[in-house]
């Protein structure tokens, strides 16, 4: 381990940054040290305003990836070297916009039973009752799950924060069919013997690119596809974006407020204001 990574790397843990982060923050500064050959406390502004745009113009990288490549750079120049870091020569490019897919409750039912595993099936079964991120659907625990309470404890969120979600009454009969192959993860990594690992981010993703395949749908669909259903589909129930966002884990009610764009009940429960005009009945001609 080098000195200036060993630095970084105290830093980081110091600041009680995640497992994730901490990896990808170090990646993402040996990345920028191999695109010029030299070590990054030798490189500068000019440097970095030129990896920026190589990240855009020949990596082709989203504007979300750029983000966060810079925020590790950031944090290197500040916090590592504690040199200046000027955000206006080096500006974050704008995120846009996009309203992520959602499958209908008939969609769902479709994905699930298109399922090409038991196992398969409770990994979707799973996502969708909970909401649970990907990466916290893998590390659940046996212990995690809270029958008498009807919870499920969410340990180390996104950002490192804890949360509980609903317990589904038929999520967990058939966590009850399951062959019980490890004391601690709820989805070991090896199922037919006992593992000290639970599962990879690869696999739930894996079981919902067949499904969707096998269920013949055409939208995009991956794990988090499945959360976006979740909530929109609670508040197309009645529940309102506060315990939503509780469920969800968002620290900012703002994150929450999307599955308003994609709610059926509250899209329709405004009418446009055409429909309240009383224009004349006029046939339509072509010119």
């Amino acid at each position: 381990m080098t000195h200036l990574r060993k630095m970084m790397l105290e830093e980081l843990q110091r600041r009680n940054y995640s497992e994730n982060t901490t990896r990808y923050y170090i990646r993402a500064v040996e990345d920028f040290s191999r695109r010029f050959n030299r070590p990054p406390d030798r490189l500068g502004l000019r440097h970095i305003r030129e990896y920026q745009a190589e990240l855009f113009q020949k990596q082709k990288l989203s504007s979300g990836s750029i983000n966060n490549r810079l925020a590790a750079l950031r944090f290197f120049y500040i916090k590592t070297l504690k040199k200046a870091w000027s955000i206006a020569e080096t500006p974050y490019p704008k995120r846009p916009f996009h309203l992520p897919s959602i499958l209908n409750q008939e969609e769902v039912t479709q994905l699930i039973d298109a399922a090409l595993t038991p196992y398969h099936r409770i990994l979707l079964m799973t996502l969708y009752a909970t909401g649970v991120r990907n990466a916290e659907l893998t590390h659940l625990k046996v212990r995690d799950i809270d029958s008498k309470r009807m919870v499920i404890h969410i340990q180390g969120g996104k950002g490192r924060r804890d949360r509980d979600v609903m317990l589904s009454l038929k999520l967990r009969e058939h966590w009850r069919r399951l062959p019980r192959k490890s004391s601690v993860w709820l989805f070991p990594g090896n199922r037919w013997h006992n593992s000290d690992q639970p599962i990879d981010t690869k696999t739930p993703r894996n079981a919902c690119k067949e499904a969707v395949q096998r269920a013949g749908i055409k939208k995009q669909v991956h794990p988090h596809t499945l959360r976006h259903c979740f909530a929109t589909h609670l508040l197309e129930a009645g529940a309102d974006l506060r315990t939503i966002q509780i469920l969800l884990g968002h620290r900012d009610l703002k994150e929450t407020t999307i599955y308003l764009h994609l709610s059926e009940r509250h899209l329709h429960a405004t009418a446009s204001p055409l429909d309240s005009l009383k224009l004349k009945d006029r046939p339509t001609r072509e010119e």
